[in-house]
């Protein structure tokens, strides 16, 4: 029997020194230090000495013994060198009992103080031993090392937890605090989980590093990193998310700018610099990749469409080129453009800009009074732009007072009357512009993509694109055709109006596809097409325009058509992403506006009727969202409702509608 023994066991996690009351068999009735009587299973005890003294003296005498005997095992612990018995047994693979070790350390004669002072000192130390089935068994050395690691790293993550917690409450509350030596982990640590949420690696420590400082949620990752000026308050987190090349090498700015001094001669080029050449972009354009030239004799219309000769200086396999490849194209976004090719070249030297000589490779055609295609050819050449017109400059005016502006517009129309009489489909949609006046306020405008200038500039680089693509599949020239198949249904324009019927057949479209045989386009009509019309702003024209160059200058097709599949596998997916980012960054702005004018109300289109909800279309910002079913509110494809904002965030990417009753 245990009564009036001392025994020792752990409680959360250190050593508690008590008196055996009373022995149960399978549970001891125990009494401890403060006082306190517990029951512990005898499995659970790990040192039990012999009975020494009675359990019915008086409470504070039990007390006092169990303090002298607590005082006396923790000084004799103080002797106990662990390191220096791990030294003297550790070549020895096996485990040791208590009582050995203990007389290593403190000679033949023990007692049970020597056995508890031994165990108290290997379990406080928890490196050099561990305990299995009553013994000790020394640990190899490298797991020492490993231990030691552990607990410099666990320090470390301690200390950083602890002085950043601290730092980011001070934050919070609108102090300055001092930063901590880990500042730049801690604001790496936030940007992965703003970025990448609970998949981040360092989600765990951030959760503890909020969870001390206070924070309520990890959303707040977003708002201390702008509070702290490491994010702008919009900024675009897909840029970071997909790893998107902002910015330009040093070597590829010098390159660049080696490039921009160079002289493109104008021998063995088509001097073009009489004709009387425009251009027609948006007010902002920066880089001028067409241009357009137009005289009308007796019997004919003339039309140039000069496109940049960016393959003339960007030279194959150099560094920008590969720069290129890699980005895919120029990125347009609300407040920042990222060019493909640095802006001194994109936006000067290789752009058509007013009253400077340029190379470009010229499509010149010429139609008679009907529109007919007579004849054309595709020429390296030297122009010269002379105007620099914008889409509005054109409407406003020019179609009234220039007689050349006119023709144009008929040529255009004639030509996209033919492409529709061939099948082509018409399902365009005004362009919301996100804009932003002197005092930074956001607003939404949408922009009449079918306007005259806008017809002719489109119906000129569709024209140049097809008659390209004829070139060189008659030639036999290696090239990448960008083909579409019927779509799956053709609808026709019904009650529900052209918006709806737009977004139904766009549901119906086959998917675009780019391949190095020739086959039609069905959505624009024409048996081939390619792209070579903006080798300025997207590599896979550029490709085309070197092959088509090459071609016209005797050189011979750089690329045949596995090296062009291979091309296209390696930019196809990143021009993707640069689609999803931007279709992402105006969703983006959408929602930042809605937030801020959440009264409303607005107009939206019913698209398709689900079991708990409908899908709709807010029409005065093309955005398809949807609206939770109510009780009594009967819905039909094609009915318009008005609806109101209840929530709506544009970083979690949120948008709550409400019905607006009538």
């Amino acid at each position: 029997m245990n009564e009036g023994s001392i025994v020792e066991f752990i409680d959360q996690g250190r050593f508690v020194c008590s008196i055996c009351l009373l022995d149960r068999g399978n549970r001891l009735h125990l009494l401890t230090p403060g006082n306190r009587e517990v029951n512990l299973s005898p499995k659970r005890a790990l040192l039990i000495s012999g009975p020494s003294m009675d359990p019915m003296k008086p409470r504070e005498e039990l007390l006092e013994r169990l303090r002298n005997t607590e005082e006396r095992r923790n000084t004799l612990k103080g002797q106990v060198d662990v390191e220096e018995l791990w030294e003297l047994i550790r070549e020895e693979e096996e485990s040791f009992d208590t009582r050995y070790l203990a007389q290593l350390v403190f000679g033949k004669s023990i007692t049970d103080d020597h056995l508890s002072a031994l165990v108290r000192a290997l379990f406080e130390d928890r490196l050099h031993f561990k305990m299995k089935d009553g013994s000790f068994l020394p640990n190899p050395e490298e797991r020492v090392e490993q231990i030691v690691r552990q607990r410099e790293e666990e320090a470390l993550r301690e200390r950083k937890l602890a002085e950043g917690s601290a730092w980011i409450a001070e934050i919070r509350e609108g102090r300055r605090p001092e930063d901590p030596s880990c500042k730049e982990e801690i604001i790496n640590w936030l940007i992965q989980v703003a970025l990448q949420g609970d998949e981040a690696p360092e989600f765990k420590q951030v959760k503890e590093l909020f969870s001390r400082a206070g924070v309520p949620g990890i959303q707040e990752c977003r708002h201390l990193l702008v509070r702290l000026g490491i994010w702008e308050e919009d900024e675009n987190l897909d840029l970071l998310r997909f790893g998107v090349e902002t910015s330009f090498t040093q070597e590829q700015l010098e390159e660049s700018s080696r490039l921009g001094k160079v002289k493109i001669p104008v021998q063995n080029r088509e001097d073009l610099r009489d004709l009387s050449t425009f251009t027609i972009d948006g007010p902002l354009t920066l880089d001028f990749d067409d241009a357009i030239s137009f005289e009308k004799t007796d019997d004919a219309l003339q039309i140039g469409i000069h496109i940049a000769d960016v393959s003339s200086l960007i030279l194959p396999g150099g560094i920008l080129e590969r720069g290129a490849a890699t980005r895919g194209s120029s990125l347009y976004l609300p407040r920042r453009q990222i060019p493909m090719i640095p802006p001194d070249l994109s936006h000067d030297t290789l752009s058509l800009k007013q009253g400077c000589d340029r190379p470009a490779i010229s499509l010149l055609a010429r139609f008679d009074e009907s529109g007919e295609l007579v004849d054309h050819r595709f020429v390296p050449s030297m122009i010269r732009v002379q105007r620099r017109l914008t889409y509005q400059e054109v409407n406003d005016s020019l179609l009234r007072t220039e007689p050349a502006f006119q023709e144009m517009l008929r040529l255009s129309q004639i030509l996209r009357q033919k492409r529709m009489n061939q099948g082509a489909l018409s399902i365009s949609l005004p362009e919301l512009e996100v804009k932003f006046n002197a005092d930074s306020a956001l607003s939404l405008e949408l922009v009449d993509q079918n306007t005259p200038s806008r017809l002719i500039v489109a119906e000129f680089m569709i024209l140049y694109n097809w008659l390209a693509a004829r070139f060189c599949r008659d030639r036999g020239i290696p090239i990448l055709f960008r083909t579409q198949q019927e779509p799956s249904e053709r609808l026709s324009l019904q009650e529900a109006g052209y918006l709806f019927y737009v977004f139904q057949q766009r549901r119906k479209l086959s998917p675009l596809q780019i391949e190095t045989v020739p086959k039609p386009h069905g959505g624009l009509g024409l048996d081939v097409y390619i792209q070579a019309s903006s080798p300025i702003r997207r590599y896979l024209d550029l490709v085309s325009q070197r092959q088509i160059r090459n071609f016209l200058t005797g050189e011979g097709p750089l690329w045949d058509a596995a090296l062009l599949e291979e091309i296209r596998m390696a930019v196809e997916p990143v021009t993707k992403t640069l689609d999803l980012l931007k279709r992402n960054r105006l969703r983006y702005w959408i929602l930042k506006f809605l937030s801020q004018h959440r009264k409303g109300p607005f107009r939206a289109l019913i698209l398709d009727e689900l079991k708990t909800k409908y899908r709709v279309v807010l029409t005065d910002f093309f955005l398809v969202t949807e609206i939770k079913r109510q009780e009594g509110v009967i819905l039909s494809p094609g009915q318009e409702i008005m609806v109101e904002v209840k929530k709506a965030s544009p970083w979690e990417n949120l948008l709550e509608l409400g019905y607006v009753r009538a």
